[in-house]
């Protein structure tokens, strides 16, 4: 019988991408920094600039942050679902510069005073927090000048603003959790950014290869300091 108990939010992402077969599973390519859902589709690592230090915020499996790492610079990818960062730790325990902490990432940000050059976040934890809880602290945590982006599904014209997710991993387990998506147009989004303090700011969409897929929404902006 599934269970009626509440789930959690860290529960509900642990069900969203679960592990797949019998035996270990295989490690993802992680040889090249994607901002879209299709391989080799979109620009890549060169939006971040050169940073030194960088924060991957809601890193999944972790293949970006492991290809940042590996091109030399000190990532820290945070995630608040246990099931993902062990299976991300796993994945790439061998890859030096490269930690993965298990957080909420609003309260990551309160607590670890470290700058970064660069933040982002790849269909991840930016979508799915709200950007006024969310964005002044990024702002505070980035380096003078460093460069925060992020990526998500472009969406439909029925669904700007938060929208509420679910899933068939739920098993009617939602109960009285509510997971939310922040998703909106370019302009809107530059708009945030710009309310909250940012420069620079660019937005748009990605198209798909195949014109019937929706597209990938790509924002970048720097910290004035």
């Amino acid at each position: 019988m599934p269970s009626t108990a509440p789930l959690t939010a860290p529960e509900y992402w642990d069900k969203y991408k679960p592990h797949k077969g019998e035996g270990p599973q295989p490690c993802p390519a992680a040889d090249r920094f994607l901002w879209t859902d299709t391989p080799g589709h979109g620009p890549g690592a060169e939006v971040l600039g050169s940073p030194a230090t960088v924060l991957d915020l809601g890193p999944a499996e972790g293949e970006n942050a492991a290809f940042l790492a590996r091109t030399g610079a000190a990532v820290t990818a945070v995630d608040f679902s246990p099931s993902q960062v062990a299976r991300a730790r796993g994945f790439w325990k061998g890859v030096e510069r490269l930690e993965f902490v298990l957080a909420e990432v609003c309260t990551f940000l309160d607590n670890d005073p470290r700058p970064w050059d660069a933040v982002y976040s790849t269909w991840g934890a930016v979508w799915f927090t709200d950007p006024d809880e969310l964005f002044p602290r990024i702002a505070r945590r980035l380096a003078p000048g460093g460069v925060f982006a992020f990526s998500h599904r472009a969406p439909a014209t029925d669904e700007y603003g938060t929208q509420v997710m679910g899933g068939p991993w739920l098993e009617g387990r939602q109960g009285e959790l509510t997971v939310h998506r922040w998703q909106y147009t370019a302009e809107q989004w530059s708009d945030i950014l710009k309310r909250t303090g940012f420069a620079d700011v660019r937005a748009e969409v990605l198209t798909q290869p195949e014109a019937s897929r929706p597209g990938t929404l790509l924002v970048q902006a720097r910290s004035v300091g």
